[in-house]
């Protein structure tokens, strides 16, 4: 059986995005080899950030639960990386 392609509102996805981050197309990407929606998000200083959720994820944690942690990979990886010129990061 094949897994559908999830899909979220605009507020759904910015009801989980942190102060100041945008989404950039609600639609997002979806990858129908790897069953994988992208969605790309900019943060306060309008680098884009991937937020991936697999269909498997959705299946584990629910729509919602996968919009979630994708959302919550996508933040910890922004904290993690250098900022460089912006005087955020050593």
């Amino acid at each position: 059986m094949k897994d559908p392609r999830p899909s979220y509102t605009e507020d759904e996805i910015h009801s989980y995005l942190p102060l100041g981050w945008a989404v950039v197309s609600p639609e997002g990407q979806w990858d129908v080899k790897n069953r994988v929606l992208t969605l790309t998000v900019v943060d306060n200083v309008e680098f884009a950030w991937p937020v991936q959720l697999s269909a498997e994820a959705v299946r584990s944690h629910g729509r919602l639960g996968a919009l979630e942690k994708g959302m919550d990979l996508a933040f910890r990886d922004r904290l993690g990386r250098h900022t460089r010129g912006l005087g955020l990061a050593g």
